[in-house]
């Protein structure tokens, strides 16, 4: 059987503000199935870059802003020093169809998913990455 890109996607978002805008620009399509994510990122030996209480609210406030647009999203936090494995880790435990993300710049916190992550998000998920864009 045959799956549609749109059928059960995994969407990460870094923060309230990335969680709204991406809402937006993904309103305009239609999923059967949409979990958003939030990587904890942890130290990994060091000191985490934040509380994890601190880290905690900071997803519940960017699922409670991506579900002012998609009410019937599910939600996901990992805790991984490598936040690109731990978005396909995500993807691969809820068989996701596709991974979708909107592209981030600007303050560093958004930047979480730019660059380098990006490419490799892209070279090395085993299922399709969509990349979508607009100012929301």
């Amino acid at each position: 059987m045959t799956t549609g890109f749109t059928e059960n996607v995994l969407v990460p978002v870094a923060d309230h503000e990335d969680a709204r805008t991406t809402a937006q620009v993904l309103e305009p399509y239609e999923f059967d199935r949409i979990t958003v994510l939030h990587v904890v990122e942890k130290g990994g030996g060091v000191p985490d870059k934040t509380p994890v209480e601190q880290s905690e609210g900071v997803a519940a406030e960017a699922f409670e802003a991506f579900r002012e647009t998609f009410p019937d999203a599910e939600t996901e936090t990992t805790y991984r020093r490598d936040v690109v494995e731990g978005i396909i880790e995500v993807a691969d435990g809820l068989d996701a169809s596709a991974i979708v993300f909107r592209p981030r710049g600007g303050a560093r916190i958004l930047q979480w998913l730019s660059g380098d992550r990006s490419l490799r998000l892209i070279t090395e998920a085993d299922r399709p990455v969509i990349s979508v864009s607009g100012d929301g």
